[in-house]
């Protein structure tokens, strides 16, 4: 028998696009119409799920390691940027938000979580705004606290913390040439 080496281990941080960041908690070989598979066993613990990952499907369906340091900070400083507000219909906007949340890069997380984000003194969000919002926040934050050993309220703080301090310049500009 070959035992091949595993992308990820028991105890690991994995990204799945779909739902953001997962734990491993076990490797199994299980017997499904009549072929043996082997899997991982992931637990989303905020949305109290738990999933089955054929280890041969891990490629396709784009699930990863945690995101490098560098990534991190690019995602950090993608949040410092100038929103990029497009003109176009709601919806097709909201598409595109959703597409970038569920392709699990974070970069293009912190993208949608800097574009809808809205301060205190701004106008109101809508309620579809302020969904997607709030799931590419915590989407965002998730991976943050794994990488940086700390929980969620504290990693949503600190992007928020960046959001407020370097939003108000861009709405200031926003003042000026309207």
């Amino acid at each position: 028998m070959v035992v091949k080496a595993h992308a990820f281990e028991v105890g690991d941080y994995v990204v799945y696009p779909k739902h953001g960041v997962g734990r491993v908690i076990e490797l199994l070989e299980q017997e499904i119409a009549g072929m043996t598979l082997e899997l991982y066993v992931l637990r989303f613990e905020k949305e109290r799920m738990t999933l089955r990952v054929p280890t041969n499907k891990v490629e396709a369906i784009g699930m990863r390691k945690l995101s490098s340091d560098k990534t991190l900070r690019e995602a950090l400083d993608t949040l410092k940027g100038k929103p990029k507000v497009k003109r176009t219909m709601w919806s097709r906007r909201a598409q595109e938000y959703e597409a970038k949340i569920n392709s699990g890069d974070l970069v293009s997380i912190a993208e949608v979580t800097r574009d809808l984000f809205r301060a205190d003194d701004q106008p109101e969000q809508s309620y579809s705004e302020r969904q997607i919002f709030e799931a590419a926040s915590s989407r965002l934050a998730r991976e943050l606290a794994a990488m940086e050993k700390t929980d969620e309220p504290a990693a949503l703080k600190k992007i928020l913390a960046i959001l407020n301090e370097h939003a108000p310049k861009y709405y200031a500009e926003a003042a000026v040439t309207a």
